[in-house]
């Protein structure tokens, strides 16, 4: 089992090899996650993504972080061609983390994925993502980041 690290705040911030972003299939960095990760991590953050194009929902990709504290950014689609619902989260946290393991990063932040833009319940989101995060090999160490003190409370009371 992974372990599992809880945090509250802006996941720009974490200092470890990657994080993930909360992306729609079409991989454009607009509001809420993306919109933070392409204002502090720059222009080339995007670029990257324009490079890769779509993805199905559900799926990941990878690109370089900018200039943020970390190496890597996965990019885990959780809406786009479809909204987001519990079975998208599932899978994209899924992807992520298979993404993650082959990249060998041992160091990974999540935000809740789905529960901004995609409006889906924080309760549900952390439920089905801390399934999947238990779930992943225990060389790797998640922090699950919740951007308010509610959001937090809410995956220290599901752990």
């Amino acid at each position: 089992m992974a372990l599992i690290r809880v945090a509250q705040g802006d996941i720009t911030e974490f200092e470890g090899q990657a994080i993930v972003n909360a992306a729609n299939s079409y991989l454009q960095l607009g509001s809420g996650v993306a919109g933070a990760i392409a204002r502090k991590g720059g222009p080339s953050i995007q670029e990257a993504c324009d490079t890769i194009g779509k993805i199905r929902v559900g799926e990941s990709a990878i690109t370089g972080a900018g200039t943020l504290k970390v190496r890597y950014i996965i990019h885990a689609a959780v809406l786009g061609d479809e909204p987001a619902s519990l079975k998208t989260v599932r899978a994209a946290t899924q992807s992520a983390l298979q993404l993650a393991h082959a990249q060998e990063i041992r160091t990974l932040a999540f935000p809740l994925l789905g529960t901004g833009v995609g409006g889906l319940g924080v309760d549900e989101v952390v439920r089905v993502m801390l399934e999947e995060i238990k779930a992943a090999p225990d060389t790797l160490e998640v922090t699950l980041y919740g951007f308010t003190e509610a959001d937090q409370a809410a995956i220290r009371r599901a752990l």
